[in-house]
């Protein structure tokens, strides 16, 4: 009889607390937008990303009219990075950064 897997791996996630969500930064562009590619070491940083998570705190407040998967603009200074994923573009945020919520009609 086969023993049962002991060393099963358990997922990790990720929750922000308090004031804060995390992020998946969008990637930064090696292109202008006249189409001009750009060398390797020269990327346009990028301040938009998507919602991955949101904590408790933020998801019960009215005042914050956001939810998972959204597209935002964010200001990018009180980023924390999250070192869970190879691509490192997990950042956790405070609410108080992300400053516009990209919305279709």
């Amino acid at each position: 009889m086969p023993k049962p897997n002991t060393t099963t791996r358990k997922i990790e996630t990720v929750e922000p607390i308090g004031n804060r969500v995390l992020i998946r930064k969008d990637e930064d562009k090696k292109q202008t937008k006249t189409g001009i590619h750009l060398p390797d070491k020269i990327e346009i940083p990028t301040l938009t990303g998507r919602i991955v998570a949101i904590s408790a705190q933020v998801e019960h407040d009215d005042d914050y009219p956001i939810k998972q998967y959204d597209r935002i603009l964010f200001n990018p200074k009180q980023g924390i990075p999250v070192d869970f994923e190879g691509d490192n573009r997990l950042f956790v945020i405070p609410i108080e950064d992300v400053v516009a919520v990209f919305r279709k009609e």
